[in-house]
């Protein structure tokens, strides 16, 4: 962390709300963490349109079954890997999940669209990567403390005053450790199956290999789920006692192959998230009364299941708003039926709520910005009242 950043916040934080153009962001006033997902986690099997037939006919060997999805409403239910943590906030009202949401960003490229929605920025325009929409917030806000939960100062912050970063690890291993496929090729010396095991182990190192490396590059540096879950705690302890405007990033959600269904690699990554989102719930304590958590990713993926049982680079996703000053307990913004005919260029969710006006009325509530101060932070971009907090 650096220490004359985090001097200059807790010095800015014991002004008095004197300068023009800025709100001051006194105690009791709300935090907001964005946690980007990086690498577009399949939002389909996550948040599940059980009510739509196209859904299974869609996905055979990956749609989480009707049977063990949780119902949230007459449409739409959650996996079963978040019965145990996002569930209940189901329940308290303390989440709601934005179906459909994401860019106008049309690349289907990791690294374009995650500096899309770090910028903030109209699409089409001249980007200016000095100029992030955190750190835009930032500047609107007098006796902000912001900080990054990354291991190098995201895009988001960039272009503004100094904003401390603190790293965390990092992990993730094959899905077969190498000594163990040893024994199982040691196993079949000799057998007429053994050709057939040895060459198959191969393909998959070469597979896993190859999608590790995309992944790699995809993630960004961020932390892994399982990372973020062992950190959630000092996270929660920071952003209750020191900050109130913070990001972090986690990956491994770039799911072409083995993707899983009700299990398999992307249940165990979103279990690990829901267990680090309630960790940093009772971290903060009764700072989550005033906390807003946010949640997205660069895009969705298609709808459809490839043929190697994953999916591909798509368009909208599903955002998820949390925290104890959310009205939660419920599916908001624009929707549509989930049908071929409604799908985006025939393979993608469609975006219908735009991250920057999603986004930019939870601030404007949130910290009671101007429509000139919002202006600034998501240009060309009128806020849209969900109604979420």
């Amino acid at each position: 962390m650096n220490r004359r950043a985090f001097l200059r916040n807790a010095a800015a934080a014991s002004t008095l709300p004197v300068l023009a153009g800025a709100l001051y962001a006194a105690p009791g006033a709300p935090r907001i963490l964005v946690v980007f997902l990086r690498g577009a986690y399949d939002a389909a099997n996550i948040v599940i349109p059980t009510s739509s037939d196209f859904y299974y006919a869609a996905r055979p060997t990956i749609a989480v079954p009707k049977a063990a999805a949780l119902p949230l409403d007459a449409d739409w239910s959650l996996h079963p890997a978040l019965a145990q943590t996002i569930l209940p906030l189901w329940q308290a009202h303390e989440i709601a999940f934005v179906p459909f949401a994401g860019t106008d960003d049309l690349s289907r490229s990791h690294f374009e669209t995650q500096d899309t929605i770090e910028l903030g920025q109209p699409v089409g325009g001249t980007r200016n990567y000095h100029s992030g929409f955190m750190s835009r917030l930032a500047g609107k806000l007098t006796g902000d403390r912001p900080i990054a939960f990354t291991s190098e100062l995201p895009l988001t912050f960039r272009g503004g005053a100094m904003v401390p970063n603190l790293a965390l690890n990092s992990v993730g291993k094959s899905a077969i450790a190498p000594h163990t496929t040893g024994l199982l090729e040691a196993m079949y010396q000799g057998e007429s199956l053994a050709p057939s095991v040895s060459e198959g182990f191969r393909v998959q190192r070469e597979a896993y290999q190859a999608i590790s490396t995309e992944m790699a590059k995809a993630n960004r540096g961020a932390v892994s789920a399982k990372g973020f879950e062992l950190a959630a705690q000092r996270i929660g302890i920071l952003m209750r006692d020191k900050f109130n405007l913070g990001f972090v990033d986690v990956g491994g959600w770039d799911t072409h192959i083995n993707q899983g269904g009700a299990d398999g690699y992307l249940p165990n990554r979103i279990g690990e998230l829901g267990r680090a989102l309630v960790a940093l719930k009772l971290a903060l304590g009764s700072g989550w009364d005033d906390t807003i958590v946010i949640v997205v990713s660069e895009f969705g993926r298609t709808f459809r299941e490839n043929g190697n049982r994953g999916t591909d680079h798509g368009h909208g996703s599903v955002y998820w708003v949390l925290g104890g000053a959310v009205r939660g307990g419920r599916i908001a913004g624009n929707q549509t039926a989930v049908t071929q005919a409604t799908l985006f260029q025939n393979r993608d969710w469609p975006v219908l709520n735009d991250y920057r006006a999603l986004i930019g009325g939870i601030v404007q509530k949130a910290f009671g910005l101007s429509a000139d101060q919002l202006a600034a932070v998501f240009p060309n971009a009128p806020p849209a009242d969900l109604g979420l907090i």
